[in-house]
């Protein structure tokens, strides 16, 4: 599904990159929803999936300009881009905030993805629900549930440990509901990788990079696989896999047992889930307009999806 860009084009696809890589930092929420519901998400499947060595025959036999066209190379360019912009810009700040203003950022990401399900679940057509659809989304939701609920498994920094790790988190990454993040913090990896990026340790960061490189082009191409093939049973469970990972984004929370230790000293502990009457500093109204702060992401995300849509459209039109 590859789409022709004017300059507005790629500067909005940039814009959606940034979005991801914000989503990405938080450990429970996923850069893969902000690709679906800005439009995005299966080209990104697609042009994942169709990369390999053929790519690297192309650059080589025919000339970088051909493997750019060929392999969709702009668009991931750009959103890498807008990726690491946002990592760059936004990590200090959604670090501060979740360090010293848990409840409001956690509020936003919940409304954020809260407003997403009816998104999603919108692309299936009524004609089409059914038993199985409805099965998917349970089953979605109480995977989501589960995961969110389990304490890490495991704590290491061996370079084999972390390139298994990014194989494993970066396939969350790309799923709707599934935090990478969170993943990483499950597998008691996260702390190694984020010290790895900041203290430019370049053994640990390759073996990240080559364990998500790894991980990536064989689950997209298996995602993409079921999407061409059941694309309304994919779309129930990832929008189950939204519903179950709102256990994760639930604003107030308790610390339990400390889980380790940051390298710039913050401490990562065991939570459980408060209602907010119980919480000793829930800021209720605060909370609740950063809920609709973040459903109103959602709308502008799709208002510029469905824009970049009718643009594409339209220019398909006038050369017809």
């Amino acid at each position: 599904m590859r789409k022709s860009r004017d300059t507005k084009g790629w500067l909005r696809l940039g814009i959606r990159g940034m979005a991801m890589g914000a989503a990405d930092l938080v450990p429970g929420v996923s850069g893969g929803t902000v690709a679906f519901i800005s439009g995005i998400y299966e080209e990104l499947l697609d042009t994942i999936a169709g990369l390999g060595w053929g790519t690297v025959r192309t650059l080589f036999a025919e000339g970088p300009s051909a493997a750019w066209h060929r392999y969709n190379l702009g668009f991931l360019a750009a959103l890498v881009a807008g990726i690491g912009l946002s990592v760059a810009l936004l990590a200090g700040t959604l670090h501060h905030l979740l360090a010293h203003h848990p409840v409001l950022l956690w509020s936003f990401f919940f409304g954020l993805v809260a407003a997403s399900v009816p998104f999603m679940l919108r692309d299936i057509p009524r004609a089409a629900f059914s038993a199985t659809i409805v099965a998917a989304l349970i089953a979605g939701g109480a995977i989501a549930w589960w995961l969110t609920g389990l304490p890490p498994l495991l704590q290491g920094d061996a370079p084999a440990f972390i390139f298994g790790a990014g194989a494993i988190a970066i396939c969350a990454m790309i799923l709707p509901g599934i935090s990478g993040s969170f993943i990483l913090v499950l597998l008691g990896a996260y702390s190694a990788v984020i010290g790895a990026l900041k203290s430019f340790d370049v053994v640990r960061i390759a073996a990240f990079v080559g364990g998500a490189l790894t991980g990536l082009l064989g689950f997209s191409k298996g995602l993409g696989w079921v999407f061409r093939r059941h694309r309304e049973v994919a779309l129930a469970l990832l929008s189950g896999f939204l519903v179950g990972s709102l256990r994760k984004l639930w604003p107030w929370k308790k610390d339990l047992t400390p889980l380790f230790t940051h390298s710039d000293g913050r401490v990562e502990f065991l939570q459980a889930n408060l209602a907010p009457w119980d919480h000793p500093d829930p800021h209720v109204a605060a909370a609740l307009a950063c809920m609709a702060a973040g459903a109103v992401m959602v709308g502008g995300l799709g208002a510029l999806a469905q824009r970049g849509a009718q643009e594409t459209s339209s220019k398909a039109s006038d050369r017809g």
